[in-house]
């Protein structure tokens, strides 16, 4: 009866029986806004991941990391830029990307020595600057004074700064793996530096990250 017919029709998808059933009100909609908040989340985690990681490597291999950062930056800046369409928020996560290399990469590195590092004795035998003109370019030469009595020269990466002097006893802090240079300890006059740095390190990630997760969740189609 055309009545009963009528009142059969509530959508558009048409069963085996002949009835229709009609799609949940904004059903359409919920699905891609959910897939957006969960890939824009886990981009947002994974990029200052991969950031963290390569700036990390740098303090094993310059070159290697150096490349690994790059490649990450440019990845974000396409992601955000051009797949997304959100120029603002990827130059905020390129800029910021780049700036927490330069922190992160010290800060995992003491906060690794200082964690896992395995203290020795040692002297200090010889502090020179090898190019003042351009800046402090400290290197360090410390030889152990027990074990196999092995020589290091420590640059300022491995926190050579002119705080020690030649003669002076020292407790370095060596990689158990052999992967990274010995560390230096910190002298009186450096303060709070490691927390300076590890402060600037966390701030730069949530920056990247809420830059990220912005223009997943602002993206244009």
């Amino acid at each position: 009866m055309p009545g009963r017919t009528g009142g059969c029709r509530r959508g558009r998808g048409v069963s085996g029986t002949g009835t229709t059933v009609a799609d949940p009100p904004g059903g359409k909609e919920v699905r891609p806004a959910r897939a957006t908040a969960l890939t824009s989340v886990l981009w947002a985690l994974a990029l200052p991941a991969a950031l963290l990681l390569s700036a990390a490597v740098t303090q094993w291999s310059t070159w290697l990391g150096v490349v690994l950062v790059m490649a990450t930056v440019a990845c974000a800046g396409c992601l955000v830029g051009f797949a997304w369409k959100r120029a603002g928020a990827a130059t905020l996560v390129c800029f910021g990307g780049f700036a927490l290399t330069l922190f992160a990469g010290p800060a995992v590195y003491d906060g690794y020595m200082r964690t896992v590092g395995e203290p020795v004795d040692a002297v200090v035998t010889r502090v020179v600057d090898r190019d003042a003109r351009r800046g402090p370019d400290m290197f360090c030469t410390v030889r152990e004074l027990g074990g196999e009595r092995r020589t290091y020269e420590v640059s300022q990466r491995e926190n050579c700064w002119g705080q020690a002097r030649p003669g002076d006893r020292v407790v370095l802090r060596e990689d158990p793996l052999g992967l990274l240079g010995p560390r230096l300890p910190d002298g009186p006059d450096q303060g709070n530096t490691p927390e300076i740095t590890l402060a600037s390190t966390a701030g730069l990630t949530l920056l990247v990250t809420a830059g990220v997760l912005y223009g997943g969740l602002r993206r244009r189609p």
